[in-house]
């Protein structure tokens, strides 16, 4: 129980940070090949681990959007509304997205900020998770050797993954400064109707 309690906190506390993380398949690897612990539950914790450090994350991204200015919450409000009106064609790409190994952390940060409901996002990630990290535990001997030891290193010091990250971290800040409501119109709580003009024009 121990071993799965640490494999766990692990999981969990790298899909907590918004950059700069170790690939949690190394670490799926890692614990593959030094414990007795069978692959499927191996597996199945890190990938529970990793949506819940995920869905936190950007849970408290989604706190953090009460403190941004009134036109990021229009803009944010537009990107909700639009996702919504459109809300199989994203989770279906998130899916996709889960599966490859491009960092996600940003992509969570994205979602809490626009206030997207996390449910549906966090299981798309889970079931992409469950098959990539399966795929990377059940080849655990053959990459271990040649790749485990760089996975680390190379997430935090070479230069291509900390370019990778630093991009990321720009894009998430632009996405909460484009004008989203110009481009997908203002959410329906922002709309302008004869009654919310007539209020107006009271005050």
């Amino acid at each position: 129980m121990t071993t799965y309690l640490i494999l766990f906190a692990v999981v969990f506390g790298i899909n907590l940070l918004p950059a700069f993380g170790p690939p949690t398949w190394s670490i799926i690897v890692l614990f593959g090949l030094n414990s007795d612990l069978p692959l499927a539950s191996i597996v199945l914790t890190g990938a529970l681990a990793a949506a819940l450090g995920r869905f936190t994350l950007a849970h408290g991204f989604r706190l953090l959007s009460n403190y941004v200015s009134q036109k990021t919450r229009r803009n944010l409000a537009a990107v909700r509304a639009a996702f919504l009106a459109r809300k199989r064609h994203g989770i279906a790409g998130l899916a996709l997205f889960a599966v490859s190994p491009v960092p996600s952390a940003q992509l969570f940060a994205a979602v809490g900020l626009a206030g997207v409901p996390l449910a549906a996002f966090t299981f798309a990630f889970f079931a992409g998770r469950l098959v990539s990290y399966t795929i990377y535990a059940g080849s655990a001997e053959l990459i271990a050797h040649s790749s485990i030891g760089e996975a680390f290193s190379d997430s935090l010091t070479s230069p291509l993954g900390i370019g990778l990250q630093i991009v990321l971290l720009a894009a998430l800040i632009a996405f909460a400064r484009i004008d989203w409501e110009k481009i997908f119109g203002p959410a329906p709580e922002y709309r302008e109707t004869p009654e919310t003009r007539k209020d107006d024009r009271a005050g």
